[in-house]
């Protein structure tokens, strides 16, 4: 299985989805901001801001790298930014 290297630094989740990790430079954690209200949107996606401990515009949190983290960032995409980190 070949490996992808990517800059993750305002790449959209989906360009993220799908690439091999391996154990010796898997990032550990990631970064998400909220750069946009989610005022006007859903109340899942609403809940989805929430659950990932995110409250006021330009807040910023580190979770855990997980499938799970993954795919609450992606069905949020269009209000978070996220970065890599080591």
């Amino acid at each position: 299985m070949s490996e992808k290297t990517i800059a993750v630094k305002n790449a959209p989740v989906s360009a993220l989805a799908g690439t091999a990790v391996s154990a010796t430079n898997s990032p550990k954690r990631l970064r998400i901001t909220l750069v946009k209200s989610p005022i006007g949107y859903t109340e899942r996606q609403k809940a989805t801001v929430r659950a990932l401990g995110l409250r006021h515009l330009h807040d910023r949190v580190e979770q855990a790298d997980s499938p799970a983290i993954r795919g609450m960032i992606n069905k949020i995409s269009h209000l978070v930014v996220v970065e890599e980190v080591p």
